[in-house]
């Protein structure tokens, strides 16, 4: 069988942004039974840290729903269920195996099976959008984020949590590295033994090495309207969250 190959470097996607999205929903479908566990393994747990943090910044969101975006198999919705209980949460992703075997990990969330470049939602409907880890992996990341300030209350939070592509200076080489090895020899590795899937696992790796800086996300909300925008590193940067607060409507 010929390998799938999503194309993975962002600025390549223009022109198959179907035979991209159709290629990568077809890949999380395939390795959602491994999905959880190669989690756990390949970050040590640090991922449930991740997680946590960045839920931790829906303090700085109005009341009112919260949606989750790219939402895989729902360890970001459990984790919103558990640290803001009053909360009603949406989880929606385009890959329905990943969504259905995270199901057992929450009560009372609204699964949705959806795209994050053009959602079902009526604008204005959430207080806060947190996508985790997904934001790299959609054929237009640019659509995907004018999407979610289009859902988005006014004064509204998006948080995004991903894997960046390093940027320059001492901390950042060993970030290099530390990408450079895992995506080498790592994630290939543990996707041929644990998975059965190398190719699933080698794209995941390239789509970190083919992604934004931390530095180029926060420009680009920026670009798109978002107010109060700020960055920060996990982990040594293995790891980073972005924030912005949609502006308030003016009178």
């Amino acid at each position: 069988m010929a390998e799938e190959r999503p194309i993975a470097a962002v600025g390549e996607r223009a022109g198959h942004e179907s035979a991209h999205g159709d290629a990568v929903r077809a890949m999380f479908d395939r390795i959602a039974p491994t999905y959880d566990l190669l989690n756990r393994v390949l970050s040590a747990g640090l991922d449930e840290r991740w997680r946590a943090r960045a839920v931790a910044l829906l303090s700085d969101a109005p009341d009112g729903e919260i949606l989750d975006l790219c939402a895989g198999t729902l360890d970001l919705s459990a984790c919103i269920e558990r640290s803001w209980p009053a909360r009603r949460v949406v989880a929606m992703d385009f890959a329905a195996d990943m969504l259905a075997r995270g199901a057992g990990k929450v009560r009372r969330t609204e699964v949705a099976v959806g795209d994050a470049m053009a959602m079902p939602f009526a604008g204005g409907r959430f207080a806060a959008v947190i996508c985790g880890f997904g934001l790299r992996n959609l054929s237009d990341p640019t659509r995907g984020i004018a999407e979610a300030l289009r859902v988005l209350a006014p004064g509204g939070r998006l948080i995004i949590l991903e894997f960046f592509r390093p940027d320059h200076g001492v901390r950042a080489a060993v970030t290099r590295a530390f990408h450079r090895g895992f995506a080498d020899v790592v994630l290939p590795l543990a996707g041929r033994l644990v998975a059965n899937d190398r190719s699933a696992y080698a794209y995941l790796a390239r789509s970190m090495a083919s992604f934004l800086t931390r530095v180029e996300l926060e420009a680009t909300l920026r670009a798109a309207g978002l107010e109060d925008v700020r960055g920060e590193d996990l982990t040594l940067g293995v790891a980073s969250i972005v924030s912005g607060r949609k502006p308030e409507a003016r009178a």
